[in-house]
C-alpha cells in the first residue's frame, strides 16, 4: 500500500489532455526507481477531485487493490469542508440520489431514474466565523463530487466551487482537504488509520 497527500490542483489519475502531471504518474516513477527492472507500479484504489487535497490509497498490486475494493464498505472517510453559509442543524445527514451529464456536471434525481445512484453524506459543524463555516464530514457512500452536490443542495456550497455555487475563492482552490482515512490492512486484518491536519490556510 501506499497511502499519501495529494496537494490541491493535482489530478490523481490522467485525461486525454494530460498524462503525465499526476499523482498517478508521479507514483508510478516513484515505485519504478526502487526496482532494477523498472517493474514497480501503483493501482489507483479511489480518487480525489482535482481541486481538492488530503489523504488518498493506492494498491502495489492488482490484488491489493480489488480486495480494497471488494470491503470499500469497511472504509471511513472524513473530510474537511468550509462552506459559504452554516447548516441549520448542526450536525446531519444528506441522503438522495445523484446522476453525472453529459457535461460532466452531477445532480439530483429521482430515486425511480434509470442512472441514479444512492447517496449519503452525513456532516457535522465545527465553527462558525462571519458567514462561513468549518464541517466535518463523513462519506457513507462515494460518488462523484457528491461532498460538492450535497453541501450546495443544503445553501452552504463549499468556498471555491463555483461549480455548484460558490461566490467567493480566497485560496484559488476548493475548501475541501480529505483528512481522515482508516481501512482494515488486507493482508493483516489490522486498522490503518490515517490524519491529515487542517490545511494552514483554512485555519484562518
Amino acid at each position: 500500500l501506499l497511502v499519501v497527500e495529494k496537494p490541491a490542483g493535482l489530478l490523481t489519475m490522467g485525461t486525454e489532455r494530460e498524462k503525465e502531471a499526476t499523482l498517478y504518474f508521479m507514483l508510478n516513477q516513484y515505485e519504478r526507481s526502487k526496482t532494477k527492472d523498472e517493474s514497480g507500479r501503483v493501482y489507483i484504489v479511489h480518487r480525489l477531485d482535482r481541486d481538492a487535497s488530503g489523504l488518498i490509497v493506492f494498491a502495489k498490486s492488482d490484488a491489493v487493490k480489488r480486495a480494497l475494493q471488494g470491503h470499500w464498505d469497511l472504509v471511513t472517510k472524513k473530510y474537511y469542508a468550509i462552506t459559504e453559509g452554516t447548516p441549520k442543524e448542526r450536525s446531519g445527514t444528506i441522503e438522495n440520489y445523484l446522476r453525472e451529464d453529459a457535461f460532466q456536471r452531477v445532480y439530483s434525481v429521482p430515486k425511480n431514474h434509470p442512472e441514479a445512484q444512492h447517496a449519503v453524506t452525513h456532516y457535522r459543524v465545527l465553527a462558525e466565523n462571519g458567514g462561513y463555516a468549518l464541517l466535518e464530514v463523513t462519506l457513507e457512500t462515494g460518488r462523484k463530487n457528491q461532498i460538492r452536490v450535497h453541501l450546495s443542495g443544503i445553501g452552504c456550497p463549499i468556498m471555491g466551487d463555483e461549480k455548484y455555487g460558490a461566490k467567493s475563492d480566497p485560496f484559488r482552490r476548493l475548501a475541501l482537504h480529505a483528512c481522515f482515512l482508516s481501512f482494515p490492512h488486507p493482508a493483516t486484518g489490522e486498522l490503518k488509520t490515517f490524519r491529515s491536519p487542517l490545511p494552514a490556510p483554512f485555519k484562518k
